[in-house]
């Protein structure tokens, strides 16, 4: 920032040093802060703030994570466990919804058998515990978090009913396009999937399944990945589909993932089979008249969830079921409460996408939010392929129509953690971030940017590395969605079910806080109402051969701005280096904001409570720029005033 005396102000995440002197300080206190300069969150806000709580690991305290550990060794989460004081600190953290991640029951290797539950087969389960996504019961939970696992769904619904007292609302996964090879429920009034398929096709409108029928006699022969060894017998395939007539129409069906042949690689979703919509994949072209079964079967899992409390749905893979599909469906989850959420994980190039699928057509078809994975791979590239800072404001044009309606995140279950480390190359799927700090200015950067909703993944506040060798999760940076784990950093905070951080370390408590302070300010009027206003165009400096500076490689500026108030935000994603930028603002944005007849303008840091207001002369501001020191990792976001 600048004073009137040209002097500048550098804070980081946690601390305050002032190392200049302000002028005409503002004695206004109605800046967004208490009295104790801690942010205030709106409640109420209209942007929806989604924390993503994975139960297998959330309140998981058993911390010894041996490679491959079943459920007696590692340990699981419970849903007795998520206690009113956890579900209290994350509504004071400013979350509006739960996202209870994992919760449907999967097909496992763990066996309950005073409860009728057996294990799975060997062959068809990824991991001890089994994948999130190989559901094998859509009218179930897992066994594996409850106290009494006779009584899982009690349990469940009293977990429902301790947010909801906290004003807070549920979301669960949906996993509409695919389901575990050995699906089956045990809800007596329901229908397992595939009764009354005509097995002698490949497709037929009315089927659950697709079939592999050409060429005759094929058998089932699953994979068996060399870094995991699976807990009992393997022989490649399952009772269900190795082709002997016993039951009829045990033929091999297609994998989750599109793959037509009877033996899916060890990359493949090969633990699922995918559903059928009335939808030919292979022929890009559906059948949707008469309404096909699929599509009743899955309205009645989504309206039994609707009955039991819950909210909204994660859907998994939206874009591989036809958009036919989600405009009844949503419509119909509507009719039940017209407040349910849907949230969309889908992804814009994908070949294995329906016909006609864009980002707008399932807005059309009723989703209110869909992932932004482009925004998030573009701040990854930053820092791990040589990316540019500048290319966000190409995405900010890009997604213009739909920017308010795009979900982001700076971690999910699919994403390397923050804290794991930057893997240099072409993938931004392939690297971390580097770093517990560098969440600061991605999750800032991403929270601020839209009016849309924002995600947190349990762990990502304390920084939490997904290190260590899990099992069919090896170590790749990323919290394992197959095995029985914990979160160590993670469980510091939860201290034995207090949830009060009672042995993280002050590193940790203050990253938290800065979480929150994030979580309030993406909360204000500016942010979950205003208008985006670009100002990086403004703020790039090039060389003598045409290229970013490093500052204009690293850091990005924009302004936030409602009726009633005005951000100015700049961040700084070099893990290694500080910038002091000329910051420049121009007079037609100073001019739509409101305070274009100011001569002079107060900036107060909101992401550092309690340093100097400063006051810059809006010559300088709109002409050669006001001296912003911006520290490694930071993001600096400045409530601007006139100066009166």
């Amino acid at each position: 920032t600048e004073s009137s005396t040209s002097t500048t102000t550098e804070t980081s995440t946690s601390t305050t040093t002032t190392t200049g002197t302000d002028t005409d300080t503002d004695t206004d206190t109605d800046t967004g802060t208490t009295t104790t300069g801690e942010e205030m969150i709106d409640y109420d806000s209209p942007k929806l703030r989604i924390y993503q709580l994975t139960v297998r690991l959330f309140s998981n305290t058993k911390t010894l994570n041996i490679n491959d550990g079943d459920i007696a060794t590692n340990g699981v989460g419970k849903f007795a466990d998520i206690n009113e004081a956890a579900i209290g600190e994350l509504r004071d953290m400013g979350y509006s919804h739960i996202w209870l991640h994992g919760v449907l029951q999967q097909a496992t290797t763990t066996d309950y058998p005073n409860i009728g539950e057996p294990p799975d087969d060997n062959d068809a389960v990824k991991g001890r515990a089994g994948s999130y996504y190989a559901i094998r019961d859509y009218y179930d939970v897992s066994p594996d978090y409850a106290v009494d696992p006779a009584a899982r769904l009690d349990e469940f619904k009293e977990l429902v009913q301790r947010v909801h007292d906290q004003d807070m609302k549920v979301i669960i996964d949906l996993v509409p396009n695919h389901i575990s090879r050995t699906y089956h429920t045990n809800i007596p009034t329901k229908l397992d999937f595939g009764i009354g398929d005509a097995t002698g096709v490949f497709f037929a409108a009315n089927n659950n399944f697709f079939y592999l029928v050409e060429p005759p006699g094929q058998v089932l022969a699953l994979p068996q990945p060399d870094w995991w060894t699976a807990p009992g017998e393997l022989d490649g395939t399952i009772e269900d589909e190795n082709n002997d007539g016993l039951p009829m129409g045990d033929l091999p069906r297609t994998t989750g993932n599109n793959v037509n042949v009877p033996t899916p690689a060890v990359t493949d979703w090969y633990d699922t089979v995918k559903l059928n919509y009335g939808y030919d994949f292979t022929m890009m072209s559906g059948t949707y008249d008469p309404m096909p079964k699929t599509w009743t079967d899955m309205d009645k899992v989504v309206a039994y969830w609707q009955s039991m409390g819950v909210d909204g749905f994660r859907v998994d893979y939206a874009h591989y079921v036809p958009l036919e599909f989600w405009d009844w469906e949503i419509g119909q989850a509507k009719t039940r409460d017209p407040e349910v959420y849907f949230v969309a994980e889908a992804y814009e190039g994908d070949p294995g996408a329906v016909a006609g699928f864009t980002f707008q057509g399932l807005l059309d078809a009723g989703f209110d939010a869909i992932y932004d994975d482009k925004t998030y791979d573009t701040v990854k590239n930053v820092f791990c392929c040589s990316g540019q800072a500048n290319a966000i404001s190409q995405v900010m044009v890009d997604q213009e129509t739909i920017s308010d309606s795009l979900l982001r995140y700076g971690e999910n279950h699919d994403e390397r953690r923050i804290a794991s480390p930057v893997v240099m190359g072409g993938d931004p799927d392939a690297s971390g971030f580097g770093s517990m700090d560098a969440g600061v200015p991605v999750t800032a950067l991403l929270y601020f940017l839209g009016k849309g909703p924002v995600m947190l993944y349990n762990g990502q506040e304390v920084g939490e590395p997904g290190s260590g060798f899990e099992g069919y999760g090896r170590e790749d940076g990323r919290t394992t969605i197959f095995d029985y784990w914990a979160m160590p950093e993670f469980a510091k905070w939860v201290n034995d079910h207090a949830y009060d951080g009672g042995q993280l370390s002050d590193a940790q408590k203050n990253l938290r806080a800065t979480y929150r302070r994030i979580m309030a300010i993406a909360t204000s009027s500016a942010v979950a109402t205003g208008d985006f206003i670009n100002i990086q165009e403004h703020n790039v400096t090039e060389d003598s051969n045409g290229t970013y500076c490093s500052a204009g490689r690293w850091c990005y500026s924009f302004i936030r701005s409602s009726g009633d108030e005005a951000l100015l935000v700049t961040v700084n994603l070099n893990p290694n280096n500080m910038y002091t930028l000329d910051l420049k603002v121009p007079q037609e944005a100073l001019d739509a904001i409101g305070l274009g007849g100011a001569t002079e303008i107060l900036l107060e840091d909101r992401m550092a409570p309690g340093s100097a207001p400063v006051t810059a002369e809006v010559a300088k501001l709109t002409a050669g720029g006001v001296k912003v020191m911006v520290s490694k990792s930071q993001a600096r976001v400045f409530a601007m005033s006139p100066v009166r």
